[in-house]
């Protein structure tokens, strides 16, 4: 089989090589002859011979037969041949495509034998995802009882320290905040989130700003703790001194993180000092006045007991014993006086005004000044330069007790030389017009001493040569109150070298005087547009209810911003422009205002100051200027005058006299001292009581706000914060009709008064402790005003 196989394909083959023309002939002449070798082989083994007709009979049948069978076998065989080709083709195709799928095979092999290795693994994996799944979830759950531990802790931290008053807080490298308590909230007026991000500068005013950056400077550049004091100021104006502690903090591995910071209100500590300073000087005070003050006095007695005792009792006796009586009259005073002195800086000294015969006087003064001249080795002259009313009512016990301060200081201040006490009088109407003089040759006060003598405790700064002429600083000052008490006051001229005179103005009742009622003119009744400007709400409600009862209609701008947005010149007739403003002044306004407009309604100015000189009001830009609390009288005035430009008729001036009447058991001049009467029977007159009630009971509210401020300033020792805040309790003061709250307030915001530091804390406490006091007096009087109508 494998010989035909390979005789086959040498066939095929031949066919192939030889081409199918010449593998025919060929093939032919082989079947011919093969015919022929047949033909004769079959004809000897039947005949035994052969004839020339069997091989041409055998060449002729291979002739015949060839073609066929050459064609169709070459037909065969090349379509064997094509099918073979093919078939080796399709076997080629296959050995490829066996190949590739072997080579498939073996990469699938190889893929499955990865893919189990990667099953195995992510098995594996799987079961550590799970053991780590496991871990993981242990640790979450480790976490979240740590973090809820923590933040119960953080949460208690923060609960402890934002209980704490103190301050606490913590600032990083850069200066800004990073936390803080609520303490620091409260201070700053922002949420620790607010805060957190800012610098000093952005939370603090620029001179509290620097001095933190300086001592943080000094906490980074030495990385030392700090403690300091400083005064910060809370949103609503409170001052307060607090105790600074800083100190630098740091990260785990020592790197420097930033300061924190932790403040102590020590402010109360700070008042307790205060206190006790006050207490010690008012204490050294106290026995410096009696040291000092009671010293002539004694001497007198002693002297004089001295010389009864070496003398008959005959008229100059009797005299000296005069002398000896009034002595001790003016010692008995002197301890009144120290008894009284907290009264007396309080300004609740009272006049018990009583006939007096002046004559008399004169003389009682005249022996207790002569003695008094004499033990020093001095002249002493009494000159009555005019006729003396026989009778006035006057205080004889105060007025004593200021002649004979001015004389002791006259004898006390003069080396060599003489005193002389001059007495002259002038009668107005029912009126004496009193003038002491008393004049020394004494050393002189200098010129820049001469507006501060009067101040409490302020005394002339003596050289060494004068150290036996230093007091206390209190005798000049009581008597000037107690001569402005009186209607008068107290003046002062000197020549360093040459002396000094005092001279003593007052205005005392005739006792023949006789009281006579006025009536309260009707006044033309004009309803204006009046525009005002006024920042403090309860001067506000006062005017205003003053002004639409005069049947005027008001329209009010607590700013000067506000005033300018809201102003129209065609819109109102009169214009109010309060002087302080919390942005700009009334000036300001007036300034601005005349720039802008051509024509201007007039403009007046408010002022709670006392207006001695309206030149200045004027210079400025106001057509007038009036005190507060407006009264109708004031009012009316510069209406009829700026206004309706009808000026009133002096027979139709408002009346200013009180009826005569007690007020919670106080006199009638007492009354007087503490209240605005003038302005407060216009006002009740026009708009009732009840108005003033609501305005007494918004000044209650605020002056406990006003009181605490005006306190941590005093603490600070800020005297622009103590001035502001004085500014506000004279104006709220003015605007019921508190005179003697308002002087004080008055005081209390002028810093450059003399003496004004060593008198401030007196100011105060005067304000603190007698609002009150002077708010039941107003509530009486109001009382006797509501029976009386």
């Amino acid at each position: 089989m494998k010989q035909i196989k390979v005789l086959a394909q040498f066939y095929v083959d031949l066919l192939v090589k030889l081409g199918i023309v010449r593998f025919s002939l060929l093939l032919a002449l082989a079947l011919v002859a093969l015919a022929v070798v047949v033909q004769v082989g079959i004809t000897l083994v039947l005949q035994g011979e052969v004839h020339d007709i069997d091989i041409v009979r055998s060449v002729f049948f291979g002739l015949l037969i060839t073609p066929w069978a050459v064609y169709f076998l070459s037909v065969v065989v090349d379509q064997l041949e094509d099918s073979r080709q093919r078939l080796s083709k399709l076997v080629t195709k296959l050995e490829e495509m066996r190949s590739r799928d072997m080579q498939l095979n073996k990469q699938l092999q190889d893929n499955i034998t990865q893919l189990n290795l990667e099953i195995e693994e992510r098995e594996k994996a799987e079961e550590a995802r799970q053991v780590a799944m496991q871990d993981l979830e242990n640790e979450v759950y480790q976490r979240e009882n740590a973090q809820l531990e923590l933040a119960e802790q953080s949460a208690l931290l923060k609960s402890f320290l934002d209980a704490s008053p103190d301050l606490i807080y913590y600032r990083n490298e850069k200066g800004q905040f990073s936390g803080c308590n609520r303490a620091m909230e409260e201070l700053t007026d922002r949420t620790e989130k607010q805060l957190v991000g800012l610098t000093p500068w952005d939370v603090y005013s620029e001179e509290v700003a620097s001095k933190i950056a300086e001592t943080d400077q000094q906490v980074f550049n030495q990385s030392v703790s700090l403690t300091y004091e400083q005064w910060l100021e809370y949103p609503d104006g409170r001052k307060a001194i607090f105790e600074l502690r800083k100190v630098p903090f740091y990260s785990r591995d020592g790197r420097r993180l930033g300061l924190m910071g932790f403040g102590r209100d020590i402010t109360e500590r700070k008042q307790y000092q205060d206190a006790q300073e006050k207490a010690s000087r008012d204490k050294t005070a106290f026995i410096s006045t009696i040291s000092h003050e009671l010293r002539t006095p004694l001497n007198g007695i002693v002297g004089l007991s001295r010389m009864l005792l070496e003398t008959r009792l005959n008229k100059e006796q009797r005299g000296y014993m005069r002398t000896i009586h009034v002595s001790a009259i003016t010692l008995g005073n002197i301890f009144n006086d120290i008894i009284d002195m907290d009264k007396s800086d309080r300004r609740r000294l009272e006049l018990l005004s009583k006939p007096l015969d002046l004559e008399e006087f004169v003389v009682e003064m005249e022996n207790i000044s002569g003695l008094m001249a004499e033990q020093k080795g001095l002249r002493f002259d009494l000159e009555r330069l005019t006729d003396l009313p026989r009778c006035i009512e006057v205080d004889s016990t105060r007025l004593r007790q200021v002649l004979w301060n001015l004389v002791s200081n006259a004898t006390k201040f003069t080396k060599e030389g003489g005193v002389v006490l001059s007495v002259s009088s002038e009668i107005l109407e029912q009126q004496a017009e009193i003038t002491f003089e008393v004049e020394d040759s004494g050393i002189g006060i200098p010129d820049t001493e001469l507006d501060k003598i009067f101040a409490m405790y302020y005394q002339v700064k003596e050289g060494s040569d004068n150290l036996h002429a230093v007091g206390t600083g209190i005798g000049l000052a009581v008597s000037r109150q107690l001569v402005q008490m009186m209607g008068g006051d107290i003046t002062v001229s000197s020549e360093v070298g040459e002396g000094s005179t005092f001279t003593v103005t007052i205005r005392t009742p005739l006792i023949e005087k006789a009281e006579e009622e006025e009536v309260m003119p009707v006044l033309p009744q004009v309803s204006l547009n009046i525009f005002m400007v006024e920042d403090i709400e309860l001067n506000i409600t006062v005017a205003k209810a003053l002004l639409e009862s005069l049947g005027h209609e008001v329209t009010i701008a607590m700013r000067g911003d506000e005033a300018l947005e809201k102003f129209d010149p065609e819109a109102y007739d009169l214009v109010l422009l309060d002087i302080q403003l919390p942005d700009m002044s009334g000036f300001d306004i007036a300034r601005i205002l005349r720039e802008k407009y051509d024509y201007l309604p007039a403009l007046v100015a408010l002022t709670a100051n006392v207006i001695k000189d309206k030149a200045e009001y004027l210079e400025k830009g106001m057509d007038d200027a009036l005190s507060k609390p407006l009264s109708v009288k004031a009012i009316t005035e510069v209406i009829q005058r700026l206004v309706l430009t009808c000026p009133i008729d002096e027979d139709e001036e408002m009346d200013d006299q009180l009826p005569e009447q007690e007020v919670n058991g106080l006199s009638e001049d007492m009354v007087n001292q503490l209240l605005d009467l003038e302005m407060l029977i216009s006002y009740v007159e026009i708009v009732g009581t009840k108005p003033v009630y609501d305005s007494i009971t918004m000044f209650e509210e605020k002056m406990p706000e006003y009181i605490e401020i005006l306190d941590s300033n005093m603490t600070a020792k800020d005297k622009d914060g103590i001035k502001f805040e004085a500014h506000k309790i004279k104006g709220a003061a003015g605007a019921i009709g508190l005179k003697h709250i308002q002087q004080v307030a008055q005081k209390a915001q002028s810093p450059e008064l003399p003496a004004w530091w060593e008198n401030i804390n007196d100011w105060v406490d005067e304000i603190k402790d007698g609002y009150q006091n002077d708010l039941n007096v107003l509530k009486g009087w109001l009382a006797t005003q509501e029976r009386s109508s």
